[in-house]
């Protein structure tokens, strides 16, 4: 049986709404700023159909490059063949969330920052470098008191 291939063809789920979240739209959706150079999430809302991207970008992170009084304009890197494309999608803010990608790396700003002062006020040098996980120390074990048990494995058996 043939199936179609229309803009909306096989979101049924990625467009749904979440369970508990259908209904009207919170009022901070729309009270949220937006400021050229966020960085946000497309992620489509169901219930407005005004301005919703399209399915290949939801789910996307871009840069915003356009504000307007509804909606804004979202720079998305788009993989075309063997090399990324800049699209500019505008779209309704509805359909946008400001994204957390980001946060981790201010909260990390903000700690060094913290740790260079107090470094400075105590005259020491600080590593403010994340450092991958370390090989752990070697151990030294005793089998004097710690005799070595050789472990078997339990018969299988049939409870009929």
């Amino acid at each position: 049986m043939p199936h179609s291939f229309g803009l909306r063809a096989r979101t049924r789920h990625m467009f749904s709404r979440n369970f508990r979240e259908h209904g009207v739209i919170p009022l901070s959706t729309y009270l949220k700023t937006y400021k050229v150079g966020d960085i946000v999430d497309i992620k489509a809302n169901a219930a407005v159909q005004k301005g919703m991207p399209h399915k290949f970008y939801h789910g996307r992170t871009g840069v915003i490059f356009n504000v307007t009084k509804s909606a804004v304009g979202v720079i998305v890197h788009k993989k075309v063949g063997n090399r990324y494309m800049e699209k500019r999608v505008n779209v309704r803010v509805e359909h946008v969330k400001h994204s957390k990608c980001r946060q981790e790396f201010l909260d990390r700003v903000v700690a060094n920052a913290q740790k260079k002062k107090e470094a400075k006020a105590a005259g020491v040098s600080f590593n403010l470098k994340r450092i991958p996980a370390q090989p752990r120390e070697a151990r030294h074990v005793s089998t004097k008191a710690n005799v070595p048990q050789t472990i078997a494995p339990i018969a299988y058996e049939t409870l009929i």
